[in-house]
């Protein structure tokens, strides 16, 4: 079970176990991070559940796919850490990883 640290908008840090298989988003949301709106449920449709990644994971994330970065290009706080936690299912080798949730546009 990977140990995920989340980072809210104000800068405060929590750590959480988080179930393999499971999305970013979903482990966000059920945590109590109401700021991550995550308003699609996770169909990669609407880009509230932006995050920035830390970068020294991102070769361990899968690759962006078309509809994803079309969505973070509307985003005014994109990056080039940048993802939608939706698209991001957890696994062993994201033990440690922390993610930031992103500004609201």
């Amino acid at each position: 079970m990977p140990v995920i640290n989340i980072v809210n908008r104000e800068g405060a840090s929590k750590k959480v176990d988080a179930a393999t298989g499971a999305s970013l988003m979903e482990v966000i949301r059920d945590e109590g991070f109401d700021e991550l709106l995550a308003l699609c449920g996770g169909c990669c449709s609407c880009a509230t559940c932006h995050v920035h990644i830390d970068p020294a994971f991102a070769d361990k994330l899968p690759q962006m796919s078309d509809d994803e970065n079309d969505l973070l290009d509307s985003s005014d706080h994109r990056d080039e850490n940048s993802r939608l936690s939706c698209q991001i299912p957890l696994t062993a080798e994201l033990d440690g990883m922390t993610v930031t949730i992103a500004a609201e546009d």
